[in-house]
Parts: structure tokens; C-alpha cells; sequence
């Protein structure tokens, strides 16, 4: 049975939508700095579920107040890895802390071979289990066709 019908990463906003046009996405970028968002564009290529820390490319971006600016630091990211997962990540500084609001992902790269769930038995009829991204049975850079 297969829980996800697109077999793509789902994580963030917009996961089972295909995947944003740079004007959708220039809109949501407006959307986040209307309400005062600041924005940072992320990278990885090891989207494992837990991992929440992706690099961040460039610095956050507190003081824009034009999705222009955004879009050309998304627009550097997508040519700098351009077979890494990239998405955009807004947070709401109102109370004095990083609070992201808004996250989703804006490139892909062309082939995405999943997970695996592994399956532990251990004392009794206790198991446990583990998900492990198939991607990164190759070594960092290689991932995805990359090569640097």
C-alpha cells in the first residue's frame, strides 16, 4: 500500500500540491512580508524527516520588505545546488523569538528514491523502528546525480 501517492517528499506547506511557479511562490513571499515575516532560504541533501536544520544559504533576511530581493537569493541557492532540496522558511519575530510560520519546499531534485522504514525487533515483542533516506547510500555530493 502506498501512503503517498505522489512518491515525493512531503514536508512543509503545499506538499501534495505540484510544485510552485516562481510567481506562486513570489506571492507567498509577499504574503509572509505583509505580515511581517522575515524570510531564509534552506538547503540540503539529506531531507530525513528529523532532520529540521538544514544549511541556510546566505543570511536570514529580517529587513526586506520586497519579495524581489527573496527570489534573487532563491534564484543564487537554485544555481549554487541545483540537484539539492531548497525551501523557503518565514519567521514571525513579533514575540522576540524565531517562530516559523511558513516553510515549504521550492526545488527538487529530478529523481527522489524515498525512504525506507526498518523494522527492530528487540525484547519481547517490542520493535522499534527507523527511517532511512535511500539517497544517502551514496556519499555527500554525489546525492541525487550532483557533483559538487
Amino acid at each position: 500500500m502506498m501512503t503517498n501517492p505522489t512518491g515525493r517528499l512531503t514536508q512543509g506547506q503545499f506538499s501534495f500540491l505540484p510544485d510552485l511557479t516562481d510567481e506562486e511562490i513570489s506571492a507567498q513571499i509577499e504574503y509572509g512580508l505583509e505580515k511581517g515575516y522575515a524570510w531564509s532560504v534552506e538547503y540540503t541533501d539529506d531531507p530525513h524527516p528529523r532532520n529540521t536544520y538544514w544549511e541556510m544559504f546566505g543570511h536570514p533576511m529580517f529587513d526586506l520588505h520586497d519579495a524581489a530581493g527573496v527570489m534573487l537569493e532563491l534564484k543564487a541557492c537554485r544555481e549554487t545546488f541545483p540537484s539539492h532540496y531548497i525551501r523557503m522558511m518565514a519567521f514571525d519575530s513579533t514575540r522576540n523569538v524565531e517562530t516559523i510560520t511558513m516553510s515549504f519546499i521550492v526545488n527538487r531534485p529530478a529523481v527522489e528514491p524515498g525512504f525506507q522504514l526498518e523494522r527492530m525487533d528487540t525484547v519481547g515483542r517490542t520493535m522499534r523502528y527507523s527511517v532511512r533516506s535511500y539517497a544517502t547510500n551514496q556519499p555527500e555530493r554525489e546525492r541525487y546525480g550532483a557533483k559538487g
